[in-house]
Parts: structure tokens; C-alpha cells; sequence
């Protein structure tokens, strides 16, 4: 695992060179969708020679999180992993969410920005979170619409028990390479409207490299580190 993870550390310092960006700015997650607890300790193990701590590791779902939490729990409270929620947030998962996430990247509606500011200033916590934003278009994917997003954004930011840490997208499902980087760019020019200097996660293992390419300081990674996902009921 450490030889792939240190391809997929290749690639982004080729991608941040060929930008001109130094590749310290930008982080590889480790999206660990499918894999059990144990293949995670292995990854955040062989990581940690080679990813600045903490190491980022993200779930897509709540009850994965909730499942691994007792395994990741002492490197947590150690500093040594961060955990992300990199999913769609359910209004019923809000508890669980935070009590095993230190950042939410996928805030897509005020509900859920509300829910989860009202449990942190009662819990007298605050919660980083990311705004999801849909620069694609598809249907297929969550997020807020590019041009609510400045808006939504600063009401998120606005609300007690929650810092607004940058913004989050998945790529567009397209071959050209155009139209994909198009939509970081996109993301970018928001965050600078929004947030300057805040977190851009985006890109994955099929176009970290365009994303790289558009500022991206985040880049989750799941196949390129695990192989192919198993199926997920």
C-alpha cells in the first residue's frame, strides 16, 4: 500500500510542478469507502511516513464512520488522523456525524448547516465544515448550484458552532478534460469570491490532476490506494 500511495504523492508533485504550485499545498484524503477497519489502520499506517499528520482519511457514509470509529479512535485523540465525512449528510445522522467527524466536506442545505450548528453550541464545540457545490450540473450529484453558492456560503459561515474551513466538489463525469477542469475552476473562483485562501477538495483519482491544476488543496483518493471498491449494499 505505502508504493501506491507514494504513485499517487507522484502524481500530484507532477501536477502541482506543471502548475507552478508547490505540492506541500495540497493534501492527499484517503477515502476509505468499503474498506473494513483494519485495511484503514493499514493505510493510515503505511501513510504515515510519507503524508504530513494528520493523516486525512473521508467516509462517504455515516455508518461506515460509525462502524471504524473504535478502531481510528486512539490516532484520533492522538493527533495522528482526521477524519471527514465526504458524503451526503442525513438530518437523522447528525449526531453520529459528530461524534465521529472533525469535518463535515459535504454542507449542502441550510437544514443540515443548521442541525449540526445548534448541536455544537449546545455541545460548546465547533465543527469545520466544507459547502458542497454541484458545478457540474448533474442530477446524479448533491450539492448547492454555482450561483447560490457564494450566498448559501456566507450563511453558512454566519452560523455560531461552525467554521467554514472551503469548498467541495465532485468532477464532471466527462472524457473531456476541458469541461472537467472548467468545473474546478469554477470552484475556485467562488472560494476567492467567498473565501480566500480557504480549502478547495476536489479531485479524485481520475482527474486529481486537472483539479491540481485549478488550486485544489485536497485531493480524495480511494482507488488509486485500495484497488477497485467492493460492491456496497
Amino acid at each position: 500500500m505505502k508504493s501506491r500511495i507514494s504513485a499517487v504523492l507522484a502524481r500530484v508533485e507532477s501536477a502541482a510542478r506543471a502548475a507552478g504550485r508547490n505540492p506541500d499545498e495540497v493534501r492527499v484524503l484517503l477515502a476509505t469507502k468499503t474498506q473494513d477497519a483494519a485495511t484503514v489502520l493499514e493505510a493510515v499506517e503505511a501513510a504515515g511516513s510519507l503524508l504530513p499528520a494528520p493523516v486525512l482519511i473521508g467516509e462517504n457514509r455515516v455508518q461506515e464512520l460509525v462502524a471504524k470509529a473504535p478502531a481510528l479512535a486512539g490516532l484520533v485523540a492522538a493527533g495522528q488522523v482526521e477524519v471527514h465525512l465526504i458524503g451526503h449528510l442525513q438530518s437523522n445522522k447528525v449526531n453520529q456525524a459528530l461524534a465521529t467527524s472533525s469535518c463535515v466536506e459535504s454542507v449542502d442545505s441550510l437544514d443540515i448547516a443548521t442541525a449540526l450548528a445548534t448541536r455544537c453550541v449546545r455541545d460548546g464545540r465547533t465543527l469545520d465544515v466544507m459547502v458542497e457545490v454541484n458545478v457540474s450540473g448533474e442530477a446524479t450529484k448533491a450539492g448547492v448550484a454555482p450561483d447560490d453558492a457564494p450566498a448559501f456560503a456566507r450563511a453558512v459561515a454566519a452560523l455560531d458552532g461552525l467554521r467554514l474551513r472551503g469548498f467541495m466538489t465532485i468532477g464532471a463525469r466527462s472524457d473531456d478534460d476541458a469541461v472537467v477542469r472548467a468545473g474546478f475552476a469554477r470552484l475556485r473562483a467562488i472560494r476567492d469570491e467567498v473565501l480566500p485562501g480557504g480549502e478547495l477538495s476536489m479531485g479524485m483519482t481520475g482527474d486529481l490532476e486537472l483539479a491540481v491544476a485549478e488550486g485544489a488543496t485536497i485531493v480524495r483518493v480511494g482507488t488509486a490506494v485500495f484497488g477497485p471498491r467492493a460492491p456496497q449494499a
